[in-house]
């Protein structure tokens, strides 16, 4: 995997502002109903918005997009099924005028790089949603990016990360979990690696950043803001 950000280009302010649709069509997908339900109720409490549909899962995501063409899709990014991130492609590529974005729990940045390289326009913490997600469904609509403020600084310390000290973007992830005080086996099972792998980006980490403990690699990380919330 390329250790180069790839985020959407950004609308110039000087650009003349592109209208938005009136109103609003969207599909939300989550496999938790609750969650599904709650930003539903988010959406459809705003101005200028319209929920048409809800999907469960991912197969029922693609086909209501396809059925229905939403202005946007409102993604959860942990659903169970195919990969969520080979979807966000499949559908920018079939289905190029509904916008996606993504709605998760995770705010790694390097899971924003990765949904934003396969097509999403706008990256939310389910944290932040009630402020975050009305706003990125409405830039959503104007072709605009969004990603939520936290998102934004962890993307800037990734950023950092990766130019200054040339480590990749899974070897930020895996100094971060490291940092975070997560074992070998417990990292390698989050991001789905052989144990063995993890231990190599550990001495590549390790011989990049010239140093030797845990301590240190905790304390690079709060250098670079990786571990903030």
């Amino acid at each position: 995997m390329s250790g180069h950000l790839q985020l959407a280009p950004r609308v110039s302010v000087d650009a003349a502002p592109q209208p938005v649709a009136d109103p609003i069509q969207v599909v939300v997908a989550d496999d938790h109903a609750l969650m599904r339900h709650s930003l539903r109720r988010l959406l459809e409490g705003q101005q200028n918005i319209e929920v048409i549909a809800e999907a469960e899962d991912l197969t029922g995501a693609v086909n209501h997009v396809h059925d229905r063409r939403p202005h946007v899709l409102v993604l959860d990014l942990a659903m169970s099924g195919v990969s969520s991130l080979q979807t966000i492609g499949q559908l920018r590529e079939q289905v190029p005028d509904t916008q996606i974005v993504v709605v998760t729990m995770e705010e790694n940045p390097a899971f924003a790089q990765r949904a934003i390289a396969a097509g999403a326009i706008g990256f939310i913490s389910k944290d932040h949603a009630d402020t975050d997600l009305p706003e990125a469904v409405r830039a959503a609509a104007r072709d605009e990016e969004y990603l939520s403020p936290s998102v934004t600084a962890r993307l800037a310390a990734l950023h950092r990360s990766l130019t200054n000290d040339k480590l990749t973007v899974r070897e930020v992830e895996v100094l971060r979990l490291i940092a975070l005080g997560y074992t070998t086996v417990e990292i390698a099972r989050k991001l789905h690696l052989s144990p063995r792998t993890i231990e190599t980006h550990r001495e590549h980490i390790h011989r990049k950043l010239g140093v030797r403990t845990r301590a240190e690699l905790v304390r690079y990380a709060l250098r670079r803001s990786l571990l903030s919330t």
